[in-house]
């Protein structure tokens, strides 16, 4: 079996889908995206396919090799992302080929469902209240909020405390038995952190994600000794050993995103590697279905799992497509009591709908992050 075709989708709301054919016809579809960068992704997709094209899709630990320490200049967003979009469509291949579900071809199944998380919205205690309400009433057990939007470098008492009663909302609307986790978003400073960690402690949150921006992990130490709350990060890490600085420090979740981390190949060493250290997996996906998919099979094969992100309702998918639009049949994904059961379907498990593929991709998308800058016209973290 060779592999003889490799296309790229560009779909909304803001994804890329990758879809990999063999000469027998099996087809593996990936994800391979930067939120914001997706054409730059589709261009790195595009170089990778030389080297993969005509190659059995079957020797996935020697491509994922070949595809990220081939080229002499390694690593970064662009390629690793690239690099995962592929290696999930090859893992969905082999799944296909031997009739299995990815979970089964990296160890097997370790639970039989995966808690996930809602992502809530709303700038005003009400509005939170109104959102945390929804999600209960549709058996969530727990959902994921920002603490705060455009922060100061040093905030104000009325900044702490509007993210106080905010998180303060979502808790009340949750009750005691449920969980809300904290996505700072690497919009604090390192003083901001310092402050904010003790504020909240008292509402007790799953976590607090992204404290820091990536680029000063060597810093987390310090706001690890200082709180109870479990600190996590790695959505902007991408490999292995740029998750070894985080767990020397402390961090208590690892969060490498299915589609950024070099796919399934090297998350579930990261998954490993953080259990040496005694941390938890949460993985990162705000993304579409291919990703969700196949973060979910490493999650029912992963020992360290906590919880799994999804996107489904999520604020990037106004006015565009949502999480479920591009799949034949949204029953593998289906949300039940705040968990996704486990499937059993070979490779990844998901049919995706190749005519609404095809044709949203006639279309396409540009998105882009917003920029934001404090009042004195500077830049401000997003």
């Amino acid at each position: 079996m060779k592999i003889d075709k490799i296309e790229t989708f560009l779909v909304p709301p803001r994804w890329l889908f990758v879809r990999v054919a063999t000469d027998e016809g099996l087809v593996g579809w990936g994800e391979p995206v930067v939120e914001g960068r997706a054409e730059v992704v589709r261009a790195a997709v595009e170089v990778l396919s030389e080297y993969l094209l005509g190659e059995d899709p079957l020797r996935i630990e020697q491509h994922w090799q070949v595809l990220s320490k081939g080229g002499f200049y390694r690593g970064g967003p662009v390629l690793s992302s690239a690099v995962a979009g592929l290696d999930q469509a090859l893992w969905d291949i082999a799944g296909k080929t031997y009739g299995a579900p990815v979970h089964a071809l990296i160890g097997g199944a370790v639970r039989d469902k995966a808690r996930v998380y809602a992502w809530i919205g709303g700038d005003e205690p009400g509005e939170l209240t109104d959102a945390v309400a929804a999600h209960v009433e549709a058996g969530m057990t727990a959902v994921k909020m920002n603490a705060s939007g455009r922060l100061s470098p040093v905030p104000t008492s009325g900044e702490i405390d509007r993210i106080v009663q905010r998180l303060a909302a979502a808790r009340a609307a949750l009750g005691d038995d449920r969980d809300v986790a904290v996505d700072l978003h690497g919009r604090a400073t390192l003083p901001a952190a310092r402050m904010i960690l003790p504020a909240i402690a008292p509402l007790r949150p799953l976590l607090v994600e992204e404290p820091l921006v990536p680029e000063q992990t060597h810093l987390l130490a310090d706001l690890v000794a200082r709180t109870a709350i479990p600190v996590a990060t790695g959505e902007r890490i991408y490999d292995r050993a740029g998750f070894l600085p985080a767990l020397t420090a402390g961090v208590a979740v690892v969060q490498p995103d299915l589609s950024h981390a070099g796919g399934i190949s090297e998350v579930r060493r990261i998954a490993a590697l953080a259990e040496t250290y005694g941390a938890l997996f949460a993985p990162h996906c705000p993304l579409g279905p291919i990703a969700l998919a196949a973060s979910l099979q490493v999650a029912f094969a992963t020992p360290n799992f906590l919880i799994q992100e999804q996107s489904m309702g999520i604020h990037y998918h106004r006015g565009g497509a949502d999480l479920l639009d591009y799949v034949a049949d949204p029953e593998p994904l289906r949300i039940v009591d705040g968990h996704i059961a486990r499937w059993d379907a070979p490779g990844l498990g998901i049919t995706i709908d190749e005519k609404a593929v095809r044709q949203a991709d006639a279309a396409g998308h540009a998105w882009r992050n917003p920029i934001w800058r404090h009042d004195d016209g500077s830049f401000a973290e997003w």
